[in-house]
């Protein structure tokens, strides 16, 4: 899974005149399929609802996590653009344990169907970490997993991401038959899912400044999607198929800022479409003998201005707010995948703002072993918040 997120930059600026197909004049973004289960369908009186609100509720029996009371929320939340939308959260609540610690984890989505989404994929075996997800249980914690991508499943929107987990949290405090109100609330996340938390934890004192949180612990951050794009080549990659996921996942969201589908050609097209529904695992195998080169008409995008302004907004290196809770960042030094120096500039700025900072770095390059690696250290960053313990500041380790 190397070099995923910095491949992004292969179809978003270094789309390449190499093929014989003609372009496309005008191409309008590829969308999920419309979700069947009326659940998922926002009312038409969405934007009546405050972010946060919760829009419906259901209960549902899950097998594997017996012991446990399993919730779907749904709730109002917000888009790039400022639009009302409708996001999901699915909760794992221990049975009988009153107001018990939340975790909301964001999970490692990286697909472009909503059947990738964790209201799903807890079912279907899509979600790759939902075995780690699940251990806080065992705490005796209460654990959430928000679709955090939107309706749309924006892989690679990360303002998004963490607009969607932080209104998440304000819904399942605002259900009172969930017995969380009063709950104390961490955000955890790795990789995609850790760029999410990061954002929540520093949109948070201006987006919900009502929420309290008592801790964030984020790893694998893809902190600069510029620096990631300027530094990749465009050839064949075995994780080209994620990194297709994430240009298409950001056009859904900045359709006309991004207009990748216009830079395609007969086969981009057809690729795009083939692929709009897909899960990571078919992502990955159909991607591995695939390139921007080949998929690409133009060069349009090359150095658009407006492209790289999109990139920045959704790059937590370049994004001014500072998170007031407890935070933990694990990085991995030599991570090809996500690069350790822009994390250790964020780290660097929060740590000269005073935030209560513990950054660990590992040794390691590759970018899921520091998951494994970092993980534990993660739940007990998190668990001595829970029981109120002063947090410690590590700006270098």
């Amino acid at each position: 899974m190397r070099r995923i997120w910095p491949a992004v930059l292969a179809v978003l600026f270094y789309a390449v005149t190499a093929s014989v197909f003609a372009p496309v004049a005008t191409s309008e973004p590829r969308y999920p399929t419309p979700e069947a289960d009326p659940f998922f369908t926002a009312p038409p009186e969405i934007g009546d609802f405050a972010p946060g609100d919760v829009v419906r509720q259901r209960k549902f029996d899950l097998g594997p996590y017996q012991g446990t009371d399993i919730w779907h929320v749904a709730f109002r939340s917000t888009n790039s653009a400022g639009d009302p939308i409708m996001g999901v959260t699915t909760v794992l609540i221990p049975t009988g344990v009153p107001n018990p610690p939340l975790v909301s984890y964001q999970a490692l989505i990286n697909s472009l169907g909503t059947k990738c989404n964790p209201s799903h994929s807890l079912v279907n075996d899509e979600t790759p970490d939902a075995f780690g997800a699940a251990l806080p249980l065992a705490r005796g914690w209460a654990v959430a997993l928000p679709d955090y991508l939107g309706p749309n499943v924006a892989y690679g929107a990360a303002k998004l991401s963490g607009m969607v987990t932080l209104d998440s949290v304000r819904a399942l405090q605002r259900a009172p038959e969930l017995g969380l109100g009063q709950s104390p609330i961490a955000l955890a996340g790795y990789s995609g899912g850790g760029l999410a938390t990061a954002w929540a934890a520093a949109m948070q004192p201006t987006y919900a400044p009502e929420l309290t949180l008592a801790g964030v612990a984020a790893g694998g951050i893809p902190a600069d999607l510029e620096q990631m794009a300027l530094g990749i080549g465009f050839g064949n990659h075995p994780g080209f198929g994620l990194a297709w996921a994430a240009a298409m996942g950001l056009e859904r969201e900045y359709p006309q800022r991004l207009p990748i589908s216009d830079q395609l050609n007969a086969e981009g097209r057809w690729f795009r479409d083939f692929t709009a529904d897909e899960c990571r695992r078919f992502l990955l195998f159909h991607g591995v003998l695939r390139s921007a080169e080949q998929l690409a008409a133009t060069r349009s995008l090359m150095d658009d201005p407006e492209a790289r302004a999109v990139l920045r907004e959704n790059s937590l290196r370049h994004y001014p707010g500072l998170p007031q809770t407890p935070t933990m960042l694990w990085q991995g030094e030599f991570d090809a995948l996500t690069p350790f120096d822009a994390v250790a500039d964020v780290a660097g700025r929060y740590c000269a703002a005073g935030v209560a900072l513990t950054f660990s770095r590992y040794q390691i390059a590759e970018h899921m072993t520091t998951a494994v690696a970092g993980l534990p250290e993660a739940w007990n960053f998190i668990e001595a918040r829970f029981r109120g313990e002063p947090a410690p500041t590590r700006c270098r380790s």
